[in-house]
């Protein structure tokens, strides 16, 4: 039985403190806030503590699940590798490249398993979407947004976030990510623009933003992220792949609201545009929210329990991150990034 401790009781903490405690294989010995929140009945009945440290050194888990604020990524991970501990950590990995990289070497040093929360991975209609763009062949155009309009508790939530990490590095990892499983070749440059659209954050940071990428194959790709109430709700979820073969797309499900949480990785059907025809795989029995999480955490189970080897996640993770990261360095200077010599 693997005991696990999960940190960070927000909304993706809880899924995955109850994917957790429905695991046949796992004993959730404990939650972790800093302050009380309201939690689902079963949650109610876990121990809850206000320390991680003191989590730590009570509850001895074989597996701490991260969902705290960004900028606590990294130190926790390391403190529950070095006590022992596998670790699932959502993203992003840490807020500096280094930071990310000094997560990494812990685990491959101690011999300890490290999982990013990279949920798109684990979605059948995102896993065919990739698969259908990869038969097409490249080299890409990938335009993709996630734009959100959010108000009262998710606007909040969003304030909050912004204090360590702009909207183009939170979601934007998931994306960077699809685009490189795509492209399969190596990330170049990138160049990002970013704009503040509220006095209601910090005066360095943005809540709208914009990247570009360019691959050593001659791929290219955008993702724009915006959050708040003054976001437009039009397009605000765009998911195309374009090759000199023709496209794939996800078609979105209109009733969607774009601060939604389900609709972030619902899939509505997927457009195959080939010169000669198009063909439309529909996704009837897709996931939702709670069952993805319930994916991801299988997946962790079973990386521990069959000694899997996530030397090629971790690498992914980290090269992700710092395609974002990169372009949050741009918008912030105004230049464009040579990936090379950015750390």
């Amino acid at each position: 039985m693997i005991r696990a401790i999960v940190i960070g009781l927000g909304n993706m903490g809880q899924s995955h403190a109850l994917a957790l405690q429905a695991n046949s294989d796992v004993e959730l010995v404990g939650v972790v806030n800093r302050s009380k929140v309201t939690l689902p009945e079963t949650l109610t009945k876990v121990p809850f503590y206000s320390n991680f440290k003191t989590a730590l050194d009570t509850c001895n888990p074989d597996l701490v699940c991260i969902a705290s604020y960004s900028d606590s990524h990294a130190d926790y991970a390391i403190a529950a590798m070095n006590a022992g501990a596998d670790v699932f950590v959502e993203k992003p990995l840490a807020t500096n490249v280094s930071d990310a990289k000094r997560v990494v070497e812990t685990a491959q040093k101690l011999g300890r398993k490290l999982v990013v929360g990279y949920i798109l991975r684990h979605h059948p209609s995102w896993i065919q979407l990739v698969e259908q763009a990869r038969a097409l062949g490249g080299p890409y155009v990938f335009r993709m947004n996630l734009n959100q309009q959010s108000s009262g508790d998710t606007w909040d939530t969003h304030k909050a976030l912004m204090q360590t990490t702009s909207p183009i590095v939170d979601c934007g990892v998931h994306y960077v990510d699809v685009m490189c499983q795509i492209a399969i070749s190596e990330p170049v440059s990138v160049h990002g623009i970013g704009l503040r659209l509220s006095d209601e954050i910090a005066p360095d940071m943005y809540n709208y933003g914009q990247l570009q990428v360019r691959f050593a194959d001659g791929s290219v790709g955008w993702y724009e992220a915006g959050w708040g109430p003054m976001m437009s709700n039009t397009a605000h979820f765009v998911k195309d792949i374009v090759s000199p073969n023709g496209a794939v797309s996800i078609v979105d499900k209109s009733d969607i609201h774009s601060d939604d949480v389900e609709g972030h990785t619902r899939v509505g059907s997927i457009l195959v545009h080939r010169i000669d025809g198009d063909e439309t795989i529909t996704m009837p029995d897709e996931p939702g929210h709670q069952e993805l999480c319930d994916r991801e955490q299988a997946f962790v189970i079973n990386a521990i329990q069959n000694n899997i080897d996530l030397s090629a996640h971790m690498n992914d993770a980290v090269q992700s991150l710092k395609i974002c990261l990169a372009a949050d360095e741009s918008i912030r200077s105004g230049k464009i990034i040579q990936l090379g010599d950015f750390e």
